[in-house]
């Protein structure tokens, strides 16, 4: 979904505790595990999960192609919020921020683009691999949870 200039949001309620949405997203191992949407797979090179904290990885497309990724974490709020700068191809901002209740969390991940036609280009891709990539974190909390 669209929100504000630039912005595109998607959210997403799981039947599993705060603590175990925060750890998947603050976890190198788990978040290779669904970090991007259907049918990529991550190889981490650097993940140093604190505020200024460098994170480069290659996404592998399932059509055979690399893409390189070059993020810097911002801000870590022990489970409430996650913060990331995306500094290469589309320059963009993501939060994530974690709302317990009842046992259950819901995320909402908001992705902020720098650039108003980079934000144009991306947002029909980005809009459907968002939720994709929601769709494979609750697969990965589903597993936890067991």
């Amino acid at each position: 979904m669209t929100i504000g200039e630039n912005e595109l949001m998607a959210s997403r309620e799981y039947d599993v505790p705060r603590e175990l949405v925060f750890r998947a997203w603050t976890t190198p191992g788990l978040l290779a595990k669904w970090w991007g949407p259907k049918g990529f797979k991550n190889t981490f090179h650097e993940c140093d999960m604190r505020p200024g904290g460098t994170w480069k990885f290659t996404m592998h497309g399932p059509d055979g192609v690399d893409y390189p990724n070059h993020n810097v974490f911002v801000e870590f709020v022990p489970m409430e919020r996650v913060v990331i700068d995306h500094l290469n191809v589309h320059e963009f901002r993501v939060t994530a921020t974690f709302e317990g209740f009842d046992g259950r969390t819901k995320v909402t991940f908001r992705q902020l683009f720098k650039k108003k036609e980079e934000f144009e280009q991306a947002k029909p891709i980005c809009v459907e691999a968002n939720e994709q990539q929601l769709d494979r974190l609750g697969k990965v909390l589903a597993e936890l949870a067991d």
